[in-house]
């Protein structure tokens, strides 16, 4: 019985001596946060607003920049699958915007003389897997949609237009 446990002791610190084996993950979108609707989704977007003044350096600009790209993508994403179209296309704007500005700040970078090649990986990954989500929802969408809300005048939606522009945008 002893030598049993000895040999599983023994073979346990073999094991654990060696090195562990590195484990590659693709890109992951955050989970939906606080959407239209929710009482919290105001303060959010405030905290949003706010969140560029704290975030000063290039660095964490980038990285900031690029968390709200990734976190209005998923918003839109989950709009667009409820046919919530007008607020889908305000998100897709705003998340737009923020893609944007992280090529800007990946020069920022270099002219700092930081390196920029994980960033810069970075970014790609990101462009990927974001342009994977548009092009699944330009396949699920209508081209355009005319909203018409009560009491108001109705306004037409040219979705396959926005996910084009939204797509070519993140094409480095």
């Amino acid at each position: 019985m002893k030598p049993k446990i000895v040999y599983l002791l023994l073979s346990f610190f073999v094991l654990s001596l060696l090195p562990p084996s590195s484990v590659y993950a693709d890109y992951v979108l955050p989970y939906p946060g606080y959407m239209p609707g929710n009482k919290l989704y105001k303060v959010s977007r405030l905290f949003d607003k706010f969140g560029s003044y704290w975030h000063w350096g290039a660095i964490a600009s980038f990285k900031y920049y690029l968390a709200l790209s990734d976190k209005y993508l998923v918003e839109a994403k989950t709009l667009f699958e409820y046919k919530q179209y007008l607020l889908a296309v305000d998100a897709l704007q705003r998340s737009n915007e923020h893609f944007q500005r992280l090529p800007q700040l990946l020069t920022r970078v270099t002219e700092e003389e930081k390196d920029a090649r994980k960033l810069t990986a970075r970014t790609t990954e990101a462009a990927v897997a974001h342009i994977q989500v548009l092009e699944k929802l330009k396949n699920e969408l209508p081209a355009e949609f005319t909203w018409s809300p009560e009491k108001q005048n109705a306004t037409t939606l040219k979705l396959e237009q926005l996910l084009d522009e939204a797509m070519s945008l993140r094409k480095l």
